[in-house]
């Protein structure tokens, strides 16, 4: 009875080893002994992540097995870099943003005009390196009624259809009456309803034009969806006074529509403020952040309204020759060469030095932000993935190399890698994913379940190799970049990979919107507003 039990427990372990032996499972994809790290639940640990369909299966301390392999000892395993605002939507910017650990990739300030959303995506899918979004775009709606811009060409290309509507000057500086304003909030409509991820206005840009109703009911547009709008404040760029004022209009609409919104790159003066009013309505639970990008230079087109010499030079008390300089040349201009320019070039991109440098550092340890690279635009626009870098024009250097400052700024200055990785990935992940976006939803997280992009990247020297003159050199330091499951970049070498998949929401069929009466319009009360609002009592009772 004895050796009977002995033979069955004997037979037993050698199924039980067999079974194992059978359900081991081999993944797509394993990367091993990295330093897996998790911005959500603060997972920080030497694993293994195993890697199928797509997707992290497996995140355990014991070996995993993969039909490939990526070896990630000494490195750091991290959810791909999230940007919501990459205005270079084409495969060459996706390319420089890859090399720089980019994976998704997203314009919510500029955006595609409404009627042209659903080309946007149709244009990408299957064919992309990294995931692609963008927003309903306020400014280029304008383009089309106020300026009665209409080549589908132009406008088909997503975000860079700006270098030509700007050469106009109604979206700018054009007023919207009861039937422009209108139908410049049903062409945003459209956008939304074919699956743009949110608003993206330009107020900033559009400050003489635009006024504070148009603003609200655009914002009124993306609440009926559930949906953000991320606005370039009205006076951005300005003095701290004026800044704060143009985040506040945003950010009160906001409440009172109970709608997400996002200051776009609030890293600017009177960003401390800005940071408090954000920081403090999220402690309350309302779904409102910003955006900071590591540079004391911004950059934009030399025919913006902020940069015209009543407003920059005399107001503001700015020199061009110390703040203006042409990215192509590296020169600065003087007051004759920007009238001589912006008559003759005016959607010339240029740089613009603006804030101290040693608030970069600063910007970087900030709670609830993300980091989001405002990244503009080298020749050849239209470009290839695969032209040679060395062969792009000169741009500002936040496009190519925005995420590896982050990460080389903060090893310099001591800032923990959680705090690093939650700005550049997890927070644009949980904010837009609070929208119901689900993309977002299944992104910006090393657990279990989630959306394998992914960044393996050495600590220790990974940086950015961008600088002001030379703006188009590739970060270097990244083991591998990985879209949707699929390695996309290895030992810093972009591959011949398109897994890019769209970051959007799902169509729907019929609009939301509703036609803002005339009254509103001209900035009268709405219709059914109580001539005495309830508790308040008529004036010159006691």
């Amino acid at each position: 009875m004895k050796h009977s039990s002995a033979l069955m427990a004997s037979a037993l372990a050698s199924f039980v080893l067999l079974s194992g032996t059978v359900d081991a499972q081999e993944y797509d994809l394993v990367i091993s002994n990295g330093r897996v790290m998790d911005p959500e639940t603060l997972y920080d640990s030497i694993a293994n992540v195993g890697i199928s369909n797509g997707r992290i299966v497996e995140i355990s301390k014991e070996p995993l097995t993969g039909a490939e392999e990526i070896d990630a000892s000494g490195h750091i395993v991290a959810p791909g870099f999230i940007d919501t605002h990459f205005h270079w939507q084409q495969p060459l910017g996706y390319a420089i943003g890859l090399r720089d650990g980019l994976t998704s990739s997203m314009d919510l300030e500029e955006g595609c005009a409404g009627t042209y959303v659903e080309q946007f995506y149709e244009d990408r899918e299957g064919s992309t390196q990294a995931n692609f979004g963008c927003a309903s775009s306020h400014e280029l709606a304008r383009a089309i009624v106020l300026d009665g811009y209409d080549d589908a060409e132009i406008l088909g290309r997503g975000p860079v259809a700006a270098l030509e509507t700007r050469k106009g000057s109604g979206w700018s500086e054009g007023t919207a009456d009861f039937d422009t304003g209108n139908a410049i909030l049903q062409i945003i409509d459209e956008g939304l309803r074919a699956g743009a991820v949110g608003i993206g206005s330009t107020l900033g840009y559009m400050r003489n034009g635009v006024s504070s109703r148009e603003m609200f009911e655009v914002q009124r547009v993306g609440a009926r969806y559930g949906r953000h709008t991320g606005v370039h404040t009205r006076f951005t760029p300005d003095g701290a006074t004026f800044e704060n004022v143009g985040a506040q209009e945003i950010l009160a609409n906001a409440l009172a529509l109970d709608a997400p919104a996002i200051m776009m790159h609030f890293n600017n003066p009177g960003w401390r403020l800005t940071h408090e009013l954000v920081f403090r309505l999220q402690e309350q639970g309302f779904n409102v952040w910003g955006e900071i990008y590591p540079y004391s230079a911004g950059s934009t087109t030399l025919n913006a309204v902020f940069l015209q010499p009543d407003n920059w030079v005399e107001r503001l008390g700015h020199s061009y020759e110390d703040t203006l300089q042409d990215p192509v040349t590296g020169d600065f201009y003087t007051l004759a060469e920007y009238n001589e320019d912006v008559a003759a070039t005016p959607t010339k991109e240029i740089i613009l030095f603006k804030t101290p440098p040693e608030d970069s550092v600063r910007w970087l340890t900030l709670k609830g932000t993300t980091m989001a690279s405002d990244a503009m635009f080298a020749e050849p626009l239209m470009g290839a993935w695969n032209t040679p870098f060395e062969e792009l024009g000169n741009m500002h250097p936040r496009g190519a190399g925005a995420r590896a400052a982050t990460l080389r700024l903060g090893r310099e200055n001591d800032i923990p890698m959680m705090q690093l990785l939650s700005i550049l990935s997890y927070n644009a992940a949980y904010r837009l994913g609070r929208t119901g976006l689900k993309a977002m939803q299944e992104r910006g997280r090393m657990q279990e379940g989630m959306v394998a992009d992914i960044v393996v990247f050495d600590p220790e020297i990974v940086t950015d190799n961008a600088t002001y003159d030379q703006g188009s050199i590739p970060s270097t330091g990244f083991k591998a970049v990985v879209v949707h499951g699929e390695v996309t970049v290895r030992d810093d070498e972009l591959l011949e990979v398109f897994a890019g998949q769209p970051i959007r929401y799902e169509p729907e069929d019929r609009a939301r919107f509703e036609t803002v009466s005339e009254e509103a319009w001209n900035l009268e009360f709405s219709t059914g507003m109580p001539e005495v609002a309830p508790g308040i009592p008529p004036k010159g009772s006691n």
